[in-house]
């Protein structure tokens, strides 16, 4: 007669331990303490052997039953249950130690080789701060879509939506790293793309040309107000119409004053190639005076709280700020103003300004790119355009 709750409710213990079968090897065990235990005998190589299935009523019957079924199905395919439960016990423990951040750093340490110093560190600092403290302690076969897709919306939410994009590529690499490496199954990560969408595109305030005259006055007006070094910076910025993050990382050993010039290094430029700013003698002046001025053994825009780091990002819109141009310019608005002006007063094609602008046009990115593109054509532009400013300053 197969068990029911009746029978096993009122089994009492006993001196020994005792049996109640079920049928097709499944039974319970009643222990002289008053521990219920399912036990399934089965027959595998010739042998006799015997695996627990948990104790009662925490298993109740039909979960016993289920378990039992489960044995059978596998004896019947050439399986031995007790094997099997081993196996799949070490592929949890196996599967809880996979975790993702254990597999990133893996796939990261990989790819040094193939990755510039900065890079690397770009990467690994940008999934530290925002992914491992999140699901890197999750094993990897556990991270579901949505937990990746939460985590890549709510760096969005601050702003960066770049960063969220990257953050779900650079998962997409750690995923098949897995994949093939035999940790996931499914590289769940590239069915998100495309999921995180750009931030759309905004115009950086500028004046126009016609309004630069005034903005020249309203500068030199506020050369007392604005501190020495930001006021040159800003005349600097104008000069050079470089983007903002170039500037205030420059280094002495960039400039050549022998030739004039500066040179970006790549790993500073958004394209990721040297850039020459052929420098006019009004930005070879302020240079000059910014070396008398702080005489920093490294930065050209110290840092005026601390000498080991570079100008404030924010020091150039600080500074428009103060001069009553808030929302009206920018430090890369100087970008567009030196383009339309140079282009609309000083008669240059179009071309030329862009080389020195350092656009990446579609179609060039392929082609090897020619660092000294319209030198001799930007470096007497550039003189020309700093002759124009100075102008305006009478």
């Amino acid at each position: 007669m197969k068990l029911n709750n009746i029978i096993c409710n009122n089994a009492k213990p006993k001196e020994k331990s005792y049996k109640l079968f079920d049928g097709q090897g499944l039974y319970i065990e009643i222990m002289p303490t008053g521990g219920k235990l399912w036990r399934l005998k089965y027959r595998y190589g010739g042998k006799e052997k015997r695996i627990s299935l948990g104790a009662y009523p925490e298993i109740s019957i039909m979960d016993a039953r289920e378990k039992k079924d489960g044995a059978r199905k596998l004896l019947s395919e050439g399986f031995d249950p007790s094997v099997e439960r081993k196996d799949k016990k070490a592929r949890i423990i196996e599967d809880n130690d996979n975790t993702f951040e254990k597999i990133a750093r893996e796939w990261h340490a990989l790819k040094l080789s193939d990755w510039s110093e900065a890079n690397a560190k770009n990467v690994l600092t940008r999934l530290e701060k925002d992914v491992f403290p999140i699901i890197g302690k999750r094993p990897i076969k556990n991270i579901t879509h949505k937990m990746l897709l939460d985590l890549a919306n709510k760096v969005k939410e601050r702003g960066a939506h770049e960063l969220a994009k990257r953050i779900i590529q650079t998962s997409v690499h750690i995923f098949q790293f897995a994949v093939i490496t035999g940790r996931a199954d499914k590289n769940i990560a590239a069915d998100l793309k495309g999921m995180i969408k750009p931030k759309p595109k905004t115009h950086f305030a500028a004046i126009e040309a016609k309004e630069l005259p005034q903005f020249m006055r309203d500068l030199r007006e506020h050369k007392i107000q604005l501190n020495r070094q930001t006021y040159m910076a800003v005349h600097f910025m104008m000069l050079t119409f470089v983007r903002t993050g170039e500037m205030i990382k420059a280094e002495w050993d960039e400039f050549d004053f022998d030739e004039k010039v500066w040179i970006i290094p790549a790993h500073r430029m958004k394209m990721n190639r040297d850039h020459m700013v052929p420098l006019s003698k009004q930005a070879i002046e302020i240079l000059e005076q910014l070396r008398e001025l702080h005489n920093h053994p490294v930065y050209v825009f110290p840092s005026r709280t601390n000498r080991n780091n570079h100008m404030s990002n924010n020091t150039i819109l600080m500074a428009l700020d103060r001069m009553g141009y808030r929302g009206k310019m920018t430090g890369h608005g100087f970008r567009s103003l030196a383009m339309s002006t140079i282009m609309e007063r000083l008669g240059y094609r179009k071309e030329v300004p862009d080389a020195q602008l350092a656009h990446a046009k579609k179609g060039d990115v392929a082609r090897a790119y020619e660092r000294a593109q319209y030198l001799e054509e930007r470096t007497k532009m550039m003189q020309e355009w700093a002759d124009y400013i100075e102008g305006l300053e009478v």
